[in-house]
């Protein structure tokens, strides 16, 4: 478990003992596509690190409608801000998308070894600081960017350097609900950009035709590739 665990720049950056802590009480779990690892209201003394697939965050409102707060990628950690918060319930409910790995953390032995060790502390905030800035350039998106906008960069950023292929990652209604837009607009955008030459979908395969076009639908010309990823990796959350 402890090379799984060095996959992730936060447990990478522990001291051999510290990551030996961690394993010691933390577990492996399996997760079938549609199953909860947690709900909304759980009480919240775990954390966790994806290893392989998709979770979607989410939050339901008291007329039970599902917002998408999130979704987690491989290598990526999770509910660990909470913490910091002393919170005792989960804000949100955590699903898997597609079958999945990760490993369940002791939150609680965790924060010990956090007031145990000053440079730990600083390795995790820096981990919560990259996500910050994350939340930011998703405040700007939300401010700047058109719902076509908001597709057309989140179209971008899944399209691999060498390949103008590549098939979504999630599925449409998620993605949607993700990027703040409602599902039949979100369609609606899709078959636009489809019939102008845009793009070529089929199913969940998308073909990027005019990469040039679609740049400039997404208003982020200035920005480099490697910008261009960062601020659509974790696509804008608003109405």
């Amino acid at each position: 478990m402890i090379n799984e665990l060095k996959k992730s720049i936060l447990f990478s950056q522990l001291t051999p003992d510290q990551q030996q802590r961690v394993v010691q009480n933390a577990h492996m779990v399996s997760l079938n596509q549609g199953e909860s690892l947690f709900e909304q209201g759980d009480t919240a003394d775990r954390f966790y690190l994806l290893l392989k697939g998709h979770v979607k965050l989410y939050r339901l409102s008291p007329a039970g409608d599902e917002k998408v707060i999130e979704v987690v990628t491989a290598i990526s950690t999770f509910a660990e801000a909470l913490m910091f918060l002393k919170q005792t319930i989960y804000p949100v409910g955590a699903q898997a998308l597609s079958p999945i790995e990760l490993i369940s953390i002791d939150a609680h032995d965790f924060t010990a070894m956090l007031h145990e060790s000053v440079e730990t502390c600083f390795v995790l905030l820096g981990v919560m600081s990259q996500r910050l800035r994350g939340l930011i350039r998703e405040i700007d998106d939300i401010s700047l960017h058109s719902a076509t906008a908001r597709l057309a960069g989140y179209l971008l950023s899944q399209k691999l350097k060498n390949t103008d292929e590549f098939t979504l990652k999630a599925p449409k209604q998620i993605i949607a609900s993700r990027l703040s837009i409602k599902p039949e607009t979100f369609s609606r955008i899709l078959k636009n950009l489809s019939q102008n030459n845009y793009i070529d979908i089929k199913g969940n395969h998308v073909r990027i035709k005019n990469q040039l076009g679609l740049t400039t639908l997404a208003d982020v010309c200035a920005l480099p590739d490697d910008g261009l990823l960062k601020s659509f990796d974790t696509p804008p959350d608003e109405d």
